[in-house]
């Protein structure tokens, strides 16, 4: 069948020739004999001739024949020039152009079909894919195939049907590409494990050969353990999970570390399925934080948290195991979920509470060094895992608001009584104070009321200043016990911490520890004086201090302090009371019990003029206090004012 399909095809071929060269010499004749027409037209014999010398020699053959003019037969058949006759019958016709029709392919382009080498040399390949030519391949796309011979099956991929030289173009190197795509894709699809061959090694991590497209393996997933030395591992088939695909770079991502985690979930899974709370296994240290310590138990790793290492307070694990030592652990908890066991390591040994004297009672003196310490008290410990809280406030008999800091600090040795003891709670309070006398035991004695003291002031109030007179008696002095003459709206316009002043006790409240202590009871109260000098509608020299809505402050004589109202400080000239002015005033309201005297400028020029000011007015001689804060201390004493009152007598009674 094939002997006869080859001679057909050359039937045909030699059809196709034979009548092309019939039309052309159709032509040549169609044109010889138009050019006789016209050459017989000239009538002129010359011309013919040379005409007919340069047409071929059969033409000129023909044309000297007597010209006949051309009619075609119509029984004659062109198509069957150069054919055989056919013997065939229909069906075998049929047949036969089937078999024909099939031994050529319908390709496209950019599509990748298998084909057969038929001819090799050193600069191309010619493949047969069944189309009606070969195709060549450039020789380079091959030259990994050191074995390739005639006759060997090759993928292809058909670049061009038809290039510039009219030859089919294909591709060997785009076809493994291609399907090297297809295959990587499948594999990440199918979360596959694949097996790729180590190249080279490259900035983090080495470069992998999978399915001939070269692949990325990050350092951190070569191996669940930080790898140092990557060359150890190049030139290396090994075995790869694809983790991640970037189409449009053409990037893949291969993990070798991500078998080994599975193999690891597969033997954490059956070794957290044979566990029980309160087993005891054998570990290795495998890494130590500040938190805690992870113990490798043989495929699965456990954590000690740092509470658990210990009975005693630790500041870091270190202080109890080393890296890569061998420890018991007991088994606290575990998680099968999430693949999380919990380990402890003091558990193995008895609690500490468990040790203690049994006949330690409360009442009794214990030693221990601080090991923590917050604001609200420090934790004593007197022996390892057995602690007790010392309250700030039982570090001291004050009242006063302190913290634990200003007591003590981390690894002081401390001395403390035991308050409370609660052995199943296993809890315990301390107290330091009560190794000292309490100081209130005997404050009626030490302290009687009218005793004079010297007190630290330690805190202000708004109301008042509290001081110390020693560690642990505390008193308050009440803001309106500061002063005799002066209006202190705040106790730090008076003194400032730290300062020393002279108190008076007043009041002792044993019950509750207070103590009510004045200042200004330690001198004469100069009111009861304020009243013989300052009395109504007598006149004296002022400062104004300060100026405000209602009204301005005046400094009078022996640094008593007076007020006038907005309409008592109109100036004769009609201007304005301005700070530090001074001018005449009178005493319009006099208020021993609420140490107020209310002053006026205007009765003071008003009585000038008229010169009718009362028998009774006596003008001060005294210079007025120039500060706003200056204090009968700073100024005339009471003394003084005595002396001064005396003078004042006597010059009423000489006239």
């Amino acid at each position: 069948m094939s002997e006869e399909i080859k001679n057909a095809e050359e039937a045909n071929e030699l059809v196709a020739e034979t009548v092309e060269t019939v039309e052309d010499a159709v032509e040549t004749v169609e044109d010889a004999v138009e050019t006789v027409e016209e050459t017989f037209e000239t009538e002129e014999d010359e011309i013919v001739d040379d005409t007919i010398d340069e047409l071929p020699f059969l033409v000129k053959k023909e044309l000297k024949k007597p010209f006949v003019p051309f009619q075609e037969d119509p029984d004659f058949n062109w198509d069957a020039i150069g054919k055989k006759r056919e013997v065939y019958s229909v069906n075998d016709r049929e047949s036969l152009e089937s078999a024909y029709g099939q031994t050529l392919k319908s390709i496209s382009e950019h599509e990748v079909i298998e084909g057969t080498v038929v001819a090799i040399n050193s600069r191309e390949i010619v493949v047969n894919i069944g189309y009606k030519s070969d195709g060549l391949i450039a020789a380079s796309e091959l030259r990994y195939n050191t074995k390739l011979k005639i006759g060997d099956k090759i993928e292809v991929y058909v670049e061009n049907q038809e290039n510039l030289k009219g030859q089919l173009q294909l591709s060997h190197k785009k076809a493994r590409t291609l399907q090297s795509w297809d295959r990587v894709n499948a594999a990440f699809d199918k979360d596959e494990v694949i097996t790729g061959f180590v190249k080279s090694r490259t900035k983090g991590g080495l470069i992998v050969d999978v399915f001939g497209i070269e692949s990325f393996l990050p350092g951190s997933q070569i191996d669940v353990k930080p790898i140092r030395d990557y060359d150890i591992f190049v030139g290396k088939n090994m075995e790869f999970k694809i983790v991640k695909i970037n189409h449009e770079f053409k990037n893949v991502v291969v993990s070798h570390k991500a078998l080994i985690e599975d193999e690891l979930e597969a033997q954490k899974t059956e070794i957290i399925a044979r566990l029980e709370k309160g087993q005891v296994l054998e570990g290795i240290v495998k890494n130590i934080t500040s938190y805690g310590v992870f113990i490798d138990l043989g495929g699965v790793d456990g954590l000690i948290h740092i509470t658990d290492l210990s009975w005693g307070r630790i500041t870091h694990p270190e202080e109890i195991v080393k890296l890569d030592s061998k420890i018991n652990v007991v088994i606290l908890d575990f998680d099968e979920n999430k693949k999380r066991i919990a380990l402890g390591l003091k558990q193995l040994t008895s609690h500490p509470w468990d040790a203690l004297k049994g006949d330690l009672k409360v009442g009794d003196t214990v030693k221990g060094k601080v090991v923590v310490i917050a604001d609200y008290g420090a934790f004593i410990e007197i022996q390892p895992g057995v602690e007790g809280l010392i309250h700030v406030s039982e570090m001291s008999w004050s009242q006063h608001l302190r913290t634990a800091h200003d007591f003590v600090k981390v690894g002081d040795d401390v001395e403390a009584v035991i308050l409370t003891l609660d052995r199943d709670e296993r809890k315990m309070s301390l107290g330091m104070k009560q190794l000292i006398p309490d100081p209130w035991a005997a404050i009626a004695s030490k302290y009687p009321i009218q005793s004079k003291h010297k007190a630290t002031v330690r805190n202000f109030t708004n109301f008042g200043i509290f001081v110390e007179l020693e560690e642990g008696v505390d008193g308050l002095i009440h803001i309106s016990d500061l002063s005799w003459s002066k209006k202190v709206k705040h106790p730090a316009e008076f003194t400032k911490i730290g300062d020393v002043l002279d108190v008076l006790v007043l009041e002792v409240d044993e019950e509750n520890r207070r103590l009510s202590l004045g200042h200004k009871q330690l001198e004469e109260n100069p009111w009861d004086v304020f009243e013989t000098v300052f009395g109504l509608n007598t006149s004296h020299k002022g400062t104004i201090l300060s100026v405000n809505d209602k009204g301005a402050v005046v400094s009078l004589p022996y640094g008593v302090e007076g007020f006038v109202p907005n309409r008592h400080m109109k100036k004769e000239d009609g201007s304005k009371m301005v700070a530090e002015d001074i001018l005449d005033f009178m005493v319009i309201e006099f208020s021993k019990e609420n140490k107020k005297i209310i002053l006026s400028h205007v009765n003071a020029w008003k009585a000038k003029e008229e010169k009718q000011a009362p028998k009774a007015e006596i003008t001060s001689s005294f210079k007025p206090a120039r500060k706003a804060n200056e204090t009968q201390s700073e100024g005339t004493t009471l003394g003084d004012l005595s002396s001064e009152l005396n003078k004042l007598k006597q010059q009423m009674e000489g006239k």
